[in-house]
């Protein structure tokens, strides 16, 4: 199911009913569920970039219309090729920020994101400026883009770029978590293929 605009009323139980369902199909990472379910029920704001024990962000699996590539980020602070993302900042709805995140870091148009938790990870973010290391919890979705591939650097890049998702898998040098997410979203092309929802190629 895709929506053209992530729910604007999400709230944090919402968060915890797609972590749930998200335990369901990969019950071998329930011990990472648990620590995000852990920080949603924290008193301090989890959604604020403040909270330096460790706050909620957002990203974007973002595939483009043949869904066989995915457009990342060398990103500008860290050095690295990752999915696009970024910080909450107080909103509640993660699918929505990792929507807004995929527009702003790559000047496409027309994205679309779909419902339901595509990754979980939690990660080190080491110290920057006057910034102190600190943890990442990231949700990531799975956005759509169309005919449009034309996308556009911003300030949070050194470069972008579309990625052939089958080469990725078994990059040695890419970011673990970027590797997983690739072999996930194979299975279930894979998947759908078997089951007639996507045609043979």
């Amino acid at each position: 199911m895709s929506m053209s605009n992530a729910p604007q009323t999400a709230q944090p139980s919402q968060l915890a009913r797609e972590i749930e369902a998200y335990v369901r199909q990969w019950p071998e990472e329930s011990s990472t569920a648990r620590a995000f379910v852990e920080l949603l029920a924290d008193r301090e704001d989890p959604f604020m970039r403040d909270r330096l024990a460790g706050h909620f962000t957002a990203s974007a699996w973002l595939v483009d219309a043949s869904a066989q590539r995915i457009l990342l980020t060398h990103h500008r602070k860290l050095g690295m090729w990752l999915q696009l993302g970024g910080h909450a900042d107080g909103e509640r709805d993660l699918a929505g920020t990792a929507l807004r995140e995929a527009e702003e870091e790559s000047g496409l148009e027309g994205l679309t994101v779909d419902a339901g938790i595509f990754d979980l990870d939690r990660h080190w973010i080491p110290g920057h400026a006057s910034v102190p290391a600190h943890w990442h919890y990231d949700v990531r979705y799975v956005v759509h883009a169309g005919e449009d591939e034309d996308f556009v650097v911003s300030d949070e890049s050194h470069a972008l770029a579309w990625r052939d998702i089958r080469v990725l898998v078994d990059d040695a040098g890419a970011d673990p978590s970027l590797r997983r997410m690739a072999g996930k979203w194979l299975a279930r092309q894979d998947s759908a293929r078997t089951t007639g929802a996507l045609p043979a190629t």
